[in-house]
């Protein structure tokens, strides 16, 4: 239960409101079997993992290594060493882009991804570009998925990256990660892919990719870590983005977080464990929703594949309203009318554009997401509001 409070010149208004989150593609919370884990190591065993010359040391080490195992081990790395921790996706991202095209611009300067990446991917492209790289952002069909015929004519000899990420951020769908590798080794081209809303959500496999990005608030972690995936054998090589005492490999300097790790790799284990069943159930809740709501309103539009996405995520247009409108209409129903990064922009989605959606259609865009902790009573609840609240607008709207 969460106090809300109006406030005006003449008085004072107190309301109680119960909240419904479902907004889980922006963040997701810590998970209290995480923070259990965690707690320990910030007052208690809180030695840096650096220090191996002493016992404090050495247990904060072991906890970290431990951690680093867990995450290996969900995304199938061959080599726990090939984790590299970061302060989050967003990090991981740029170590990977910068330091990748960085490192090999004497063999190529061209680099790939696509139109739909994460702001934090495209922002990484656009600063290589200003030094001189040649970016190529590669279409995507209208269902949101990579054209890889397209993606495959871009690749020339120049070229030494190709970034495209597993699960999108605003559509929920699930690019072809094995034939996108596949094009890749062929072409003998490095492969990155961002898999911050794929890790723990669906099975990713590292021997895929050459380097994968991981965030730990997208999976019931903390909030300020991830990881890098860093292939070993081959190896591959990058420049850091800064530089320190070496840690990490050398490729992310500075003293490791412990009880950061530590979440982070819990975390992971308990994706590990539970993450079918997870999926299992919030499949279900994915096919009540949206039946519920085409059901019950017309001219109601699904973006992005209907089949290729991960379950927890869905998009939706609904014609003649502002998505704006929609979460005015139900201030205590958490959803999104796109990226958490880009929420305070008034112009429509650039994913959706990419998609050929109509400019009015992306402006009527909702992002609901489902996670480990939605009840079906909140299902139940968001989309009977949902309805009600569009079918008030659309009685107003002379559009409509």
């Amino acid at each position: 239960m969460v106090t809300l409070v109006y406030a005006s010149s003449e008085y004072l208004v107190v309301e109680m409101m119960s909240i419904t989150y479902m907004d889980y593609q922006a963040t997701t919370p810590c998970d209290r079997r995480v923070l259990d884990e965690m707690l320990p190591y910030f007052c208690e065993d809180f030695g840096n993992p650096h220090s191996v010359n002493h016992s404090m040391g050495i247990q904060a080490k072991k906890a970290v290594e431990s951690a680093r195992n867990r995450v290996a081990n969900l995304i199938g790395a061959a080599d726990p060493l090939e984790i590299i921790f970061t302060s989050g996706a967003t990090e991981s991202n740029n170590i990977a882009i910068q330091g990748v095209a960085r490192f090999h611009k004497e063999k190529g300067r061209r680099i790939i991804t696509s139109v739909i990446e994460h702001k934090c991917v495209l922002e990484a492209f656009c600063a290589l570009e200003r030094e001189g790289f040649d970016v190529v952002k590669v279409p995507v069909l209208k269902n949101g998925i990579v054209d890889l015929q397209h993606l495959e004519q871009s690749i020339n000899n120049e070229t030494i990256l190709v970034s495209i990420m597993t699960v999108n951020n605003e559509i929920g769908t699930i690019q072809p990660i094995d034939e996108i590798s596949e094009i890749c080794r062929r072409k003998n081209v490095l492969f990155h892919t961002d898999a911050a809303q794929a890790v723990g959500k669906i099975n990713v496999d590292a021997s895929k990719v050459d380097l994968m990005s991981i965030s730990g608030h997208k999976i019931y972690g903390p909030k300020g870590v991830g990881a890098l995936y860093v292939r070993k054998k081959p190896r591959v090589r990058l420049t850091p983005l800064f530089f320190g005492g070496g840690q990490e490999r050398g490729m992310r300097s500075g003293t490791l977080p412990t009880p950061l790790c530590v979440g982070l790799g819990k975390a992971c284990e308990i994706a590990q464990q539970e993450m079918d069943a997870e999926n299992t159930r919030l499949g279900e809740f994915k096919n009540y929703f949206l039946k519920k709501i085409f059901d019950n309103l017309s001219k109601v539009y699904l973006n992005g594949d209907a089949e290729r996405r991960i379950n927890g995520c869905i998009n939706l247009s609904f014609e003649g309203i502002e998505g704006e409108g929609i979460m005015l209409g139900m201030p205590n129903v958490c959803v999104s009318s796109g990226s958490a990064c880009t929420s305070e922009s008034l112009e429509p989605s650039y994913v959706l554009r990419a998609l050929s959606v109509r400019e009015d259609l992306a402006h009527s865009s909702l992002r609901i997401g489902f996670g480990r902790f939605t009840t079906f009573e909140e299902v139940e609840y968001a989309s009977s509001k949902i309805i009600e609240v569009v079918n008030r607008l659309r009685d107003m709207s002379p559009i409509w």
